[in-house]
């Protein structure tokens, strides 16, 4: 029996991609599933796939839409936010509705969603929350407008909560992926180092879930360049720049 056997998890941002593949692994560990993104369809599809999967549509840059999931969800043993948006962009080329859809998807969302959740986790004393970060939070980035911005944010709200809910019962995590090969990075022109398969992410995600420690980052040894990053001078960062 696995630590995730007959418990239930809520995925939002499960209709493609490293949602999805987490949702068959996590059904392959014995979890009951409530998988939510916009589209009902693709949910539908997954669904029908998997034992104990229920699909709950949701929007997560409407508040009334994440209210009335949370309330058709109903009481969940865990919560995993991966909603995300992602289009490249450099400042120089900005376009705001983008960059804000980004900004609403990656970050925004997640504080209505949490809004939603975290209270009654906190009134059961239990509870389990992951969020679904990125390795570009943790530095500016060139052609990262607005995406790594939103992810630097959710990395900062993740450390946040990790803070006021310990000794609450209440379970934070956050999990920083490097790249993963799916819809959103077909739209990167440039290399991507170490990409990984989203089953392959999924396995890492899943094996960060069945552990207590707050920060887990991945692949490895791309995730200790970028982390080493922080520590290098902005002389050097932007020499020639």
């Amino acid at each position: 029996m696995s630590s995730f056997d007959e418990k239930t998890y809520w995925i939002i941002g499960a209709s493609e991609g490293l949602g999805r593949a987490l949702a068959e692994a996590l059904s392959r560990q014995g979890a009951h599933l409530i998988l939510s993104a916009r589209n009902a369809g693709r949910l539908a599809e997954i669904c029908a796939a998997l034992p104990n999967a229920q699909a709950v549509p949701c929007d997560v840059t409407d508040l009334e839409s994440v209210r009335r999931a949370t309330v058709e969800a109903g009481e969940v043993d865990g919560l995993v936010y991966n909603a995300g948006a992602y289009e490249p962009m450099r400042s120089g080329d900005w376009e705001t509705e983008a960059v804000l859809t980004m900004t609403d998807v990656n970050y925004t969302g997640a504080l209505r969603v949490l809004g939603e959740t975290v209270p009654g986790f906190v009134r059961a004393g239990r509870g389990d929350i992951t969020l679904i970060g990125s390795l570009s939070g943790y530095r500016g980035l060139p052609a990262a407008v607005g995406y790594a911005a939103s992810k630097a944010a959710l990395i900062s709200l993740a450390e946040t909560m990790r803070f006021d809910l310990a000794g609450t019962g209440v379970t934070v995590r956050i999990v920083n992926p490097g790249f993963i090969k799916t819809r959103l990075t077909e739209k990167n022109s440039f290399r991507m180092p170490m990409l990984m398969t989203p089953e392959d992410a999924a396995d890492q995600v899943v094996k960060a879930m069945s552990r207590r420690r707050f920060r887990t980052d991945f692949p490895a040894p791309f995730s200790w360049v970028i982390r080493l990053l922080d520590y290098l001078p902005d002389w050097l960062i932007y020499r020639g720049k």
